[in-house]
């Protein structure tokens, strides 16, 4: 019998009443948050976060740990909004005829990805164009690739390798900067904050100590106080705070400028030196860092059978790669706070966004002991900004080389510009992240809209985090002749 919700949380109360003066079962409550959480009853869920700040309020870690559940689902709900009827919609305006057997069939493979929230089906809210995007290429490869070769970004990108190939001549090092300055501004939507409060956010800013990055100069900020995160630190920001006026949007911005780098490796005239397996380099870099660097079973499995008994470290990168062209897809990507095991998604769905899959291939690097570590920010070509992830892999002689898993085999006679995303990197990026679930600077208080990446920026006030639907972002490019 599905009890009322009412009734539910009277009942709650009545469990809970005395939890600050008898010893109370923090993992037993924790667990039943939990059951309700998987079973995507998230009404019940808060209700019991609801109960439990109420009524335990002394007991921080859980108060902390229910509410982390509640944001989670919460963030669930934001990114699976479709209804039945409202799918059926999506998908014909794709141009894709629909049948109830083909619908139960795409969500049987989850190629219709959905979830049961509160007792009814809801879709993705990006459900019908990933639809799209495999189905093309499952059934239409040649035309998906041929498609992608006659777009704008893809005939500048690859106008760019070339030139960096060229300008390279067999030396890795930085060439063909391109300089440019950047506009960001983040605006918090009126009244999210009560009036009078003070906001905390941080912006990204570009990395100061890599070498495919220089010049960097500061232009201006929104507020005159601000703070930068020191080189060390995995995420680069820098910090503002203001307060909230009832009825305005609150907005924060800063503007720079800097010079982006493209950079190549020629493998043709490398050769495979043994690791130092001993160095905290190898350790730190081929180590499992959970939960979204992970050798499970299905990765340990799907590495063995790429690589089989290879050994040399550039034909195991190379076998990866053209693995991931052939058969992993980019599609849309769920927020990665909701997702608790993002290789285990890609490896079992056959498809994920950048970072989906730049985190599978570092997994299956780091599991057959080749050093990679991450890299993200934005990709910054004149068509098509946006946040983007890609990673570096370490060879023992040319050091850590640049590699972009989700930009693929380029559509190129040519097989050095046709295979130049496997060791090397356009002059159109801004690094921000070296590295995954870094601390922020100064230390965030609440839950991360992203707890593993940085790119679109934080923000928080004394009553919590305030996730992506509480503000916006922006960014202006300007390329400098």
């Amino acid at each position: 019998m599905k009890i009322p919700l009412s009734v539910f949380t009277c009942i709650l109360i009545l469990n809970l009443s005395g939890c600050r003066d008898k010893p109370f079962d923090s993992n037993a409550m924790l667990k039943k948050i939990g059951t309700e959480f998987n079973a995507g009853n998230f009404d019940r869920v808060n209700a019991l976060n609801d109960s439990v700040k109420s009524l335990c309020r002394d007991n921080e870690p859980l108060v902390n740990k229910a509410d982390s559940f509640k944001q989670i689902a919460e963030r669930i709900k934001i990114d699976f909004p479709v209804t039945e009827k409202e799918i059926e919609v999506q998908i014909r305006e794709e141009g894709i005829d629909i049948t109830p057997e083909e619908k139960a069939s795409w969500e049987k493979k989850n190629w219709l990805e959905c979830r049961t929230i509160n007792g009814e089906k809801r879709y993705f809210s990006r459900a019908a164009s990933n639809l799209d995007l495999i189905r093309h290429f499952k059934f239409q490869r040649e035309y998906y690739d041929s498609v992608d070769s006659r777009e704008p970004e893809m005939v500048q990108r690859r106008n760019n390798t070339q030139t960096i190939i060229r300008a390279s001549e067999k030396q890795f090092l930085p060439v063909v900067p391109v300089e440019m300055r950047i506009d960001y501004s983040i605006a918090v939507e009126p009244d999210a904050v009560p009036a009078g409060e003070v906001v905390r956010c941080w912006l990204p800013y570009p990395k100061r100590n890599q070498p495919r990055q220089q010049n960097i100069r500061f232009i201006s900020a929104s507020q005159d106080q601000f703070t930068f995160s020191g080189d060390s630190s995995v995420h680069s920001t820098i910090y503002m705070e203001a307060r909230a006026s009832k009825g305005v949007p609150l907005i924060f911005n800063v503007s720079y400028s800097y010079e982006s780098f493209g950079q190549y490796l020629d493998q043709a005239f490398q050769k495979a030196l043994p690791y130092d397996k001993k160095s905290e380099l190898y350790r730190n870099n081929t180590s499992e860092q959970l939960p979204h660097i992970c050798f499970t079973k299905n990765v340990r499995l799907l590495a063995d059978s790429i690589t089989g008994d290879e050994e040399n470290p550039f034909n195991i990168v190379r076998n990866i790669y053209y693995w991931f062209s052939k058969n992993i897809p980019w599609a849309g990507a769920l927020e990665y706070s909701i997702m608790p095991n993002i290789p285990e998604y890609v490896v079992q769905n056959r498809r994920g966004d950048c970072g989906m899959q730049t985190f599978l291939f570092m997994s299956l690097l780091r599991y057959k002991g080749i050093p990679v570590r991450w890299q993200s920010g934005w990709k910054m070509p004149p068509y098509g900004k946006n946040l983007h992830d890609w990673c570096e892999v370490y060879f023992e002689g040319p050091g850590w080389v640049p590699l972009d898993i989700s930009y693929g085999l380029q559509y190129s006679d040519d097989p050095g510009i046709k295979d130049f995303y496997i060791s090397g990197i356009d002059s159109y990026r801004l690094i921000v992240n070296d590295g995954v679930a870094g601390k922020l600077y100064p230390a965030k208080r609440f839950l991360r809209s992203e707890p593993y990446d940085f790119q679109r920026g934080e923000i928080e006030w004394r009553g919590g985090n305030l996730y992506y639907d509480k503000w916006h972002y922006e960014m202006k490019i300007t390329y400098k002749e």
